[in-house]
């Protein structure tokens, strides 16, 4: 998989992509042209009019300009497909960037497409394969399961050698549409030239970097249709949760796997949202709405490698007592609907396993590992702030660990901010879903109104990566609070909140032990190098009246040492009083010992030696 993040480089590649054909040079075309009359649209708008006076015309018709551009987009993303549906669907997570007419519009675009016909899917399989689709499977259902816009799944069954070899033999085979790389170059170079078009424009450059979001997303489509790295992928996160009874996920079939065909085991089950089967399985939701959010908070802080599609279709309800497709409460339209988006693809993520209750009845099965999130360790832990300042409702904390991710631009003016936060944490902080039902929907309106104008008003650029994140804390979210209508996610926050602070005050006392160690052996051989000076004074290496340096030093001495003891005190103390909620024990047996340099430090003075 190539992924050229030159930034010099894409002005090369858009006449790379109209040498493809006609069909996808007017492809091409059509991008751009719909690109270029939107920025002549912002452009006479936002900029022309308030210059000669007509201000309040720009700002009246903007919400409904804002609503037609979203829905032209959307009728152009679904007639064409390929990328552009993606791209819509990345462009309605970009809350930070976006108007909320704009991402309420695309929010809903759904990656359903006709299907491929049947002839070429096996031609293009047998191509891969090497081999007739009868030698590689011992069946294969021509009906497709689903179909998207990269690529169509198909349920099979695998021959009786690499059954044995694999350990199952129910299987569904992703396949990708034909011609869907040159479709893809296609839609990256026309994205990239319009990348190009906005950085010229100063008052969208100054707000966000669009070569660097085009470049992020250009990342997360290649991924997407290399098949070979969703399989390692779902082998990486089947590992990470290898010992959780919790979490499973799809097992690969490596021997009829490539870069173009993927073959995973059939796990199809119960939708986790289909209630009404979880019931009748003897599922109760609100369980599962809570497994669900604790397995979704253990991949970002635990592994840091997170499924960032966590969509209904992408996650089963799988009762132990069976498995696979005859799971019982499963219905086929729930199975079918299940494996759309995986067909198509996806990006890249994180996966945990963290001590939670335990469920023998039932696990949550994973399916789609196309799009995961990597988290690195430096946002990890500005995320671990983030956190523990969002279940302490704490405003300006949010703010720092924003900061210290890099959403925040340094020069950014945060009192804003704050004040929002705050105010947002002060009304809604800590209510569940059935509680905010009750609120006036004009004071959501109005609480979202100021702070969606705050956010937009700031610099803020998601680091790459963290867009995948946030879409996945969304979707949890939305998902828990369709299963269980009380869903707090402030309850599912606060223990992890809890762990984290515990984790992050024991790496606090470790440094501060350590510094203070550091410290003190420094401030205890110090004495020693002062005996010697002394010493030498004496043996007559230094020819001067030595009584009253000696008499200093003993008093200098001594006060090192009371010194070295207060020390060793305070650090006894501030780490007992750390530890002393995650491990009363030890806290309680620092903090006593402490006592005993706190005595040296008080009366050691009053047993000085007296002038030599």
């Amino acid at each position: 998989m190539v992924n050229d993040r030159n930034p010099a480089s894409p002005a090369m590649r858009p006449s790379a992509a109209e040498d493809q054909g006609p069909p996808l040079r007017a492809r091409y075309r059509r991008i751009l042209g719909f690109a270029a009359r939107v920025l002549i649209q912002t452009w006479w708008f936002e900029l022309v009019l308030p210059r000669i006076g007509f201000t309040r015309v720009a700002e009246s018709s903007r919400e409904r300009r804002m609503r037609v551009l979203a829905q032209r987009f959307h009728v152009l993303a679904v007639e064409l497909g390929g990328l552009m549906i993606k791209v819509g669907q990345f462009m309605s997570s970009r809350l930070d960037v976006l108007p909320p007419e704009i991402t309420t519009e695309l929010a809903g675009l759904q990656d359903e497409v006709p299907p491929v016909p049947i002839a070429e899917i096996r031609a293009l399989a047998e191509a891969e394969l090497g081999v007739p689709l009868s030698r590689a499977f011992a069946s294969f259902d021509d009906t497709p399961l689903a179909a998207a816009s990269l690529g169509q799944a198909h349920r099979a069954r695998l021959s009786e050698a690499d059954a044995a070899d694999a350990g199952f033999d129910e299987v569904v085979v992703k396949v990708q549409r034909p011609g869907i790389d040159q479709v893809v170059a296609t839609d990256l170079a026309a994205l990239r030239r319009v990348a190009g078009w906005l950085r010229r424009i100063r008052f969208i450059a100054d707000r966000v970097d669009a070569p660097a979001l085009v470049e992020e997303f250009a990342q997360t489509s290649l991924e997407e249709i290399d098949y070979q790295h969703e399989a390692a992928a779902a082998e990486r996160f089947a590992e990470n949760f290898a010992h959780d009874p919790r979490v499973d996920a799809p097992r690969v079939a490596w021997e009829r796997t490539t870069r173009r065909v993927l073959t995973l085991s059939d796990v199809t089950a119960i939708k986790i949202n289909d209630v009404d089967a979880l019931r009748a399985a003897g599922i109760d939701p609100a369980d599962v709405a809570r497994v669900f959010a604790e397995v979704m908070f253990d991949q970002l802080f635990t592994h840091g490698f997170v499924h960032a599609d966590p969509h209904p279709g992408n996650i089963f309800v799988t009762p132990h007592r069976a498995g696979g497709a005859g799971m019982p409460g499963a219905s086929s339209a729930s199975s079918s609907a299940s494996w759309s988006s995986t067909a198509s693809g996806s990006s890249s993520a994180s996966g945990s396993s963290t001590p939670g209750a335990v469920h023998p009845a039932w696990r949550l099965t994973f399916i789609d590992f196309g799009m995961m999130a990597e988290v690195p360790e430096g946002i990890r832990h500005g995320l671990r702030t983030l956190f523990i300042a969002a279940a302490s409702r704490d405003g300006k904390g949010m703010v720092a660990a924003a900061q210290e991710i890099g959403v925040l631009m340094p020069s950014a003016e945060n009192r804003e901010l704050e004040r929002a936060l705050s105010a947002l944490f002060a009304r809604f902080g800590g209510m569940g879903f059935a509680e905010l039902r009750d609120v006036d929907p004009r004071e959501f309106q109005g609480f979202a109104v100021e702070f969606g104008d705050t956010m937009r008003s700031l610099p803020v650029q998601l680091p790459e990566g963290l867009l995948l994140l946030i879409r996945a804390v969304s979707l949890t979210s939305g998902m828990c609070s369709g299963l269980d209508p009380q869903f707090n996610i402030w309850e599912s926050i606060e223990p992890y909140a809890t762990r984290l602070l515990a984790d992050e005050s024991g790496n606090l006392v470790q440094d501060f032990a350590r510094q203070a160690v550091s410290n003190a052996g420094i401030l205890w051989r110090l004495p020693k190098r002062i005996d010697d000076l002394v010493t030498r004074v004496d043996e007559g290496s230094v020819t001067f009246d030595t009584s009253r340096i000696e008499r200093r030093l003993d008093r200098i001495d001594g006060l090192i040492r009371r010194g070295v003891s207060g020390l060793l005190f305070a650090a006894l103390l501030i780490g007992g009083a750390l530890v002393l909620a995650a491990n009363p024990v030890l806290g309680t047996v620092l903090m006593s010992v402490s006592v005993l340099p706190l005595l040296h430090t008080l009366f050691a003075g009053l047993f000085r030696r007296g002038p030599r």
